[in-house]
């Protein structure tokens, strides 16, 4: 357990350097910024160099919500959910506190610039109200869980769960970035929170609520829908679990 758990600290520290790294430092900077497609990218390919690393040590979950969807769809025991999700917060926080040291390093750095957090209303890049932040993040999650479930089947072909999974969040980037920032990861939403504080604090429980609610829907719905579904984890081979994931 100690080994996967350091596994989920180190693979969520990778995502929130990597894909908040990429939006606070890299964005838009002058001439070469990667943009909103660039960003969509990174996050991406947190999850799909992540994937491959630890993959076989965790399963790579990185994200609260996706550990919670495992458990609701049948491929992650109930008990060890808890720790799962305070390594992944832990590594969310240690993330954040790298690319704030990083970036406070340039003359005119300001929190109050988002720092890469999840927001809506006046904190919605696109300025999309409370509903409209709720619903992309519930249906974004889901989805996102529905792919990993499918990818992650014993009957799906094998060794290219990580490149699906990555580019589904490079997709759901893709579409809900002017809506929320996007989080679909209530892990990586509190990580830049913290540092931020005030407005970004107060709208945290919509991005901790929504992703978990969409992807245990998306496990009770895949596990309904699977038309061989494998055994719940109890009973099934270790190697039933998911491999790969945010």
């Amino acid at each position: 357990m100690q080994a996967k758990l350091t596994a989920e600290f180190i693979g969520t520290l990778w995502l929130v350097l990597g894909g908040c790294g990429s939006a606070v430092l890299a964005a838009a900077f002058p001439e070469v910024g990667i943009g909103l497609l660039g960003v969509s990218l990174a996050f991406g390919l947190t999850v799909l160099t992540m994937a491959y690393a630890i993959g076989h040590i965790s399963g790579c979950h990185l994200n609260p919500a996706v550990t919670l969807g495992l458990v609701a769809g049948g491929r992650f025991p109930a008990g060890e959910a808890v720790p799962y999700i305070v390594a992944q917060v832990a590594g969310a926080v240690a993330g954040a506190a790298i690319l704030y040291l990083i970036a406070s390093g340039k003359a005119g750095f300001d929190l109050s610039a988002g720092f890469a957090s999840n927001g809506y209303g006046d904190h919605s890049p696109g300025k999309y109200g409370m509903m409209s932040g709720l619903v992309t993040e519930v249906a974004m999650t889901f989805f996102f869980l529905f792919v990993i479930l499918g990818a992650t089947h014993g009957r799906a072909p094998a060794g290219f769960a990580p490149i699906a999974i990555g580019l589904c969040l490079t997709l759901i980037h893709l579409i809900s970035i002017p809506v929320t920032n996007t989080s679909v990861n209530p892990a990586r939403s509190t990580g830049p929170a913290i540092f931020v504080g005030g407005w970004a604090l107060a709208q945290l429980w919509l991005f901790w609520i929504a992703p978990i609610a969409g992807a245990v829907l998306a496990g009770l719905v895949y596990r309904s829908l699977s038309p061989d579904r494998e055994a719940d984890i109890e009973g099934a081979p270790r190697g039933a679990e998911i491999r790969a994931a945010e």
